[in-house]
């Protein structure tokens, strides 16, 4: 009889093979399941791309490293320590050496260079701009990247769309086609209408290959944004983030929003104030730099004399520093410029953008509300009518074709709105 000892040792380890197979399947299904709906909702995509996308990452460490120069930009200059031996070989009376207390003395000299009052409050404030700077790139990059994440899962989110609905009108083309046999077989209806409706069903299929190759190249593209391979798999978008109420999307204050916190002006001003500050540095050049020094002297093993230094540089090249100062006046100049032009430019987009989205919502709610209905009612009494033999099959293919269109429209303007207000966040460097 086998020991109770080994049964349980064998229902043990039994017991741990079950539960390692169950738990790696529960693991694999988790997997599984998240990879199924990853890409569902635009969310999930946004936070995968702010963990894992290095232009991102890059330009955080970029602006990391900016931020680190504050300290050193505003620092001292290192002191230097100088030493000379006089007299190694006492004239002549023994061999050279470099021993302090054998050489007839050995001078050192500390010395600490100083910057003219001011210099290094404005090296400083120069780093500090340039950091700000780098800040306002990250959230730009940031905003960038958000856009075009936002603005492929719309298009995806149409894509889709239009594929089902062309899913939906072959199937209903195929309908069509079985009528039109059967009027033709009762010898109602001559063969042309099976064979259009044929030739429509070709077309169909033909359009479906076309939209299954763009759904391709925009999962490529989004799956680039979010560092993944490019043939990684996306679940189909659900839905599209619900718009802003109208009264956020008003244009005077929307305005003062860009010009508070879109990050190219953000950008531009911090470029514009580093350059005012160098425009000072220029000038305080004019004045010279000095350095301070301690020297003891040291004989035999005893130190017996002391001397103090100043040294002064004379700021001779007054061409040079005048061609400096012109220079930093230039850069000012271009600054403002360009934060003037980036301003314009940034206001230009959000009247372009604004008016899009309104464009867009005009166009879902006409569609919604007029056009789909009717072109629905024109299908309809055209399919009585042709099942009557009140129409030809020619004017029930143009009343399928309105709501197509009808329905196409809907989804694109919405997908459209969705895309401006993408836009029009990145402007605003943050969500609505």
């Amino acid at each position: 009889m086998e020991p109770k000892f080994s049964q349980v040792f064998r229902v043990s380890v039994v017991a741990v093979a079950v539960t390692l197979t169950f738990g790696a399947a529960r693991l694999a299904h988790a997997q599984e399941a998240h990879l199924t709906h990853f890409g569902s909702n635009v969310a999930s995509l946004l936070e995968h791309a702010k963990q894992k996308n290095p232009e991102y990452a890059s330009m955080r460490l970029e602006a990391d490293a900016a931020n680190e120069r504050i300290v050193p930009a505003g620092a001292l200059p290192d002191p230097k320590l100088r030493t000379e031996w006089m007299d190694i070989t006492k004239n002549g009376d023994q061999n050279p050496t470099l021993a302090p207390n054998r050489v007839g003395s050995t001078r050192y000299q500390l010395m600490q260079d100083i910057p003219w009052y001011g210099k290094r409050d404005l090296k400083r404030q120069i780093a500090e701009q340039e950091a700000e700077s780098a800040k306002g790139r990250v959230v730009g990059t940031w905003a960038e990247l958000s856009m075009r994440i936002k603005s492929a899962y719309a298009q995806l989110y149409y894509l889709h769309r239009n594929e089902r609905l062309s899913k939906e009108i072959l199937d209903l083309m195929t309908r069509l086609e079985k009528v039109a046999q059967v009027r033709y077989a009762s010898g109602l209806v001559p063969q042309q209408d099976v064979i259009r409706a044929q030739v429509e069903q070709t077309t169909m299929r033909n359009e479906l290959v076309m939209i299954e190759n763009d759904i391709r190249q925009t999962q490529a593209k989004m799956n680039a944004l979010l560092t993944r391979p490019a043939t990684a798999p996306l679940a189909e978008p659900e839905s599209l983030r619900p718009l802003p109420a109208a009264v956020k999307l008003e244009y005077a204050a929307l305005v003062e929003q860009v010009r508070a916190r879109n990050p190219q002006m953000f950008v531009e001003d911090a470029r514009l104030r580093a350059a005012e500050k160098s425009r000072e540095l220029a000038y305080k050049n004019r004045y010279p730099d000095f350095s301070l020094g301690l020297a003891p002297t040291q004989s035999g093993g005893s130190v017996k004399e002391w001397g103090v230094m100043l040294e002064v540089n004379i700021p001779l090249q007054q061409s040079a520093r005048r061609s400096q100062e012109r220079e930093a006046e230039a850069m000012l100049s271009a600054a403002r410029a360009r934060k003037e032009s980036t301003a314009n430019q940034v206001l230009a987009e959000l009247s372009g953008n604004l008016s899009g989205l309104d464009a867009a919502r005009q166009t879902e709610m006409l569609t919604t509300n007029s056009l789909l209905p009717q072109a629905e009612l024109t299908f309809q009494a055209a399919l009585t009518g042709y099942q009557n033999g009140k129409v030809d099959f020619a004017t029930l293919l143009d009343a399928q074709k309105q709501i197509r269109q009808a329905k196409q429209n809907l989804i694109k303007s919405q997908a459209e709105a969705q895309m401006r207000l993408a836009e029009i966040e990145r402007l605003l460097g943050e969500d609505l």
